[in-house]
């Protein structure tokens, strides 16, 4: 905590700015990365409380300039929180900085995780409030975390920034390419975010107002920003948007077509005329909260019946998205001319790239391209084909994948060690392993050994080079590779060792038909005991979906490779369906490639 922060604990700015009549209590939680984050707690007035409600300040500013929330809601039933974010207030970390925009969103679901385990609300007893930046950091949560929340309250979600200089974004992506990290401070007075003299004058005396912002969180802001609307379909948490009519921070195109896009069954947009951007802060909010209050008493008493999602497979918009990129397009016509010469491209490419090689022959999906990109060692004939190599290397997806080995490798490794403490022998049993190179290299790093490994695949070619891979490492015939169906139900069912960790990393992504996933989650599910954990992942999103399905062939028999995303909350409910909690989630930078742990029940 920064000595400012120290000075203003009880100072008379930080009593204005907090000024309510419900008595905050002051903690800090330490998130993924062990950054200190610091949290106002109000507890419910009754000894029973009914829910409660999170609040997420907007760029720059404190949970402390939301803390009059708490009291002009007239929610005396529920807890309220609110949060500096890290780099903001009295949370550590170096001012108006975060190492990403997908740090911010991980550090709200490790606050979440937070509140559950002090105060015991979980995700279904919980709404938010979140404002601007904050706003498109809980969109983010919601849409990339799948949680079971009640419901949620954007105010002006800055969706996009009005920078006013021409070309202003663009230059600040070039900029820190070139330069590297850098700092922007905000140009916007006071008096432009509300008509309310008390705020203005607060606003312009708190020392906690953070004006710079470190320019990676701008630029990711705007990428996340815009996969977050276009893929609002992905969200089905009970939302209420507000928009003020006069915002001249923020763009409110993107807002609408947010809300248009949103998946909620149960959604309201209101446009308050007159608001500055500070929706919640303004002079007039009264109305804003007498939106808010109805709508979050209706889902805290009321609450909606989840959308059910395991059908997506049939009728859904994944669905319709899939059905689209598998149509044929004319040959003749632009599109089909420039998909036809990225297929030609690929082809000629593999005559000096490795990579590329082993995709054409055995599939870009296949397991041979997957431990190719995990090795990540440009080779090919010529120092031009070692060239093309890198280039193919660095794809956004294949980036995707290695961090996904990553967060493998880490939830593999605290699995074991979750295991260990309950006083169990861990039985590992990977369904389609590939080649293995994953598992095996998240046993070697585990402090807490496995005391089986079971590497299946359905492939002969992925199950010799596995077997190979062993033997080159010397391990114990404890650790053994098998060919198998890892969608046949009833050989998971008989498997012996019973696993008590089993891993499903790349499968059910390559395969639209859910019908096909729940039974092979029902085989593994029969098969494992009480307490049992589940690692699996999932392809929420991807931004070349269209060159993958239109130049990439799969390895089954050459045919296009066109991948029905799943989005997380369909995921999780085949999983959940299946007879497991989930637990935990890793998510990488871009919004690609998620790895989760459930808990058989």
């Amino acid at each position: 905590m920064s000595p400012e922060g120290k000075t203003m604990m009880h100072g008379p700015i930080a009593a204005a700015a907090e000024g309510t009549g419900r008595q905050a209590q002051e903690r800090v939680f330490h998130s993924h990365d062990g950054t200190e984050i610091f949290y106002r707690f109000w507890p419910a007035a009754s000894a029973d409380a009914k829910g409660a409600v999170v609040l997420f300040h907007r760029g720059h500013e404190h949970g402390g300039r939301m803390a009059h929330l708490v009291d002009e809601l007239r929610m005396p039933d529920h807890a309220f929180y609110a949060w500096d974010a890290r780099g903001n207030g009295r949370s550590s970390g170096e001012r108006g900085y975060a190492p990403s925009f997908s740090a911010l969103v991980r550090d709200i679901d490790c606050f979440m995780r937070e509140i559950a385990a002090r105060d015991g609300f979980a995700t279904q007893d919980i709404a938010l409030i979140a404002q601007s930046f904050g706003a498109v950091l809980a969109a983010a949560w919601v849409h990339d975390y799948a949680p079971k929340l009640r419901a949620m309250v954007l105010a002006s979600p800055a969706f996009s920034v009005k920078l006013y200089v021409p070309f202003a974004k663009e230059g600040i992506a070039l900029w820190q390419r070139l330069k590297g990290r850098f700092f922007v401070n905000s140009y916007v007075k006071a008096k432009f975010l509300t008509h309310d003299p008390v705020r203005i004058a607060t606003f312009e005396s708190d020392p906690l107002i953070t004006r710079p912002i470190a320019s990676n969180i701008l630029v990711e802001l705007y990428q996340h920003a815009a996969r977050i609307v276009s893929d609002a379909r992905a969200i089905t948490v009970p939302t209420q948007l507000l928009l003020s009519g006069s915002d001249w921070v923020v763009r409110q195109a993107p807002q609408h077509e947010f809300f248009v896009n949103l998946g909620s069954r149960t959604k309201e947009r209101h446009v308050l005329p007159g608001f500055f951007h500070d929706t919640l802060g303004e002079r007039d909010r009264a109305q804003a909260l007498d939106l808010i209050r109805p709508f979050l008493a209706t889902q805290f008493t009321a609450r909606d019946a989840p959308v059910d999602l395991k059908q997506a497979d049939i009728a859904g918009y994944t669905r319709d998205e899939a059905d689209r990129l598998a149509s044929p397009l004319d040959l003749l016509s632009p599109r089909g001319f420039y998909w036809a010469f990225s297929r030609a491209f690929i082809r000629m490419g593999a005559w000096v790239s490795s990579g590329m090689k082993a995709g054409v022959t055995t599939g870009f999906d296949s397991g041979s391209t997957l431990d190719y990109v995990y090795e990540n060692e440009a080779r090919g004939l010529t120092p031009l084909g070692r060239f093309v190599d890198r280039i193919f290397l660095e794809a956004i997806g294949w980036r995707g994948i290695r961090q996904r080995k990553l967060h493998l490798e880490e939830l593999i490794g605290a699995a074991l060690s979750t295991l260990k403490a309950a006083g169990r022998d861990a039985h590992l049993l990977d369904i389609a392993a590939g080649h293995g190179r994953y598992v095996l290299d998240a046993i070697a790093k585990s402090p807490a050994p496995p005391a089986s490994v079971r590497l299946q695949d359905y492939s002969d070619l992925n199950v010799g080079l596995g077997r190979k891979l062993i033997a080159e490492r010397q391990l114990p015939v404890s650790v053994s590779f098998q060919r198998a169906d890892a969608f046949d139900a009833d050989m998971l069912d008989t498997i012996d060792p019973v696993p008590d960790l089993a891993i499903v990393s790349g499968l059910y992504e390559l395969f639209s038909d859910n019908a096909m996933i729940a039974r092979s989650l029902g085989g593994l599910a029969r098969a494992m005991r009480r307490g049992s954990l589940l690692i699996y992942t999932n392809q929420p999103w991807h931004p070349q979906l269209e060159m993958i399905a239109r130049s990439l062939t799969s390895h089954r028999g050459g045919q296009a490779w066109v991948m029905r995303r799943r989005t997380q909350g369909e995921m999780d409910q085949l999983v959940e369906a299946a007879g497991f909690e989930k637990l935990d989630q890793r998510i990488d930078q871009w919004g690609i490639f998620t790895v989760s742990v459930a808990r058989r029940l």
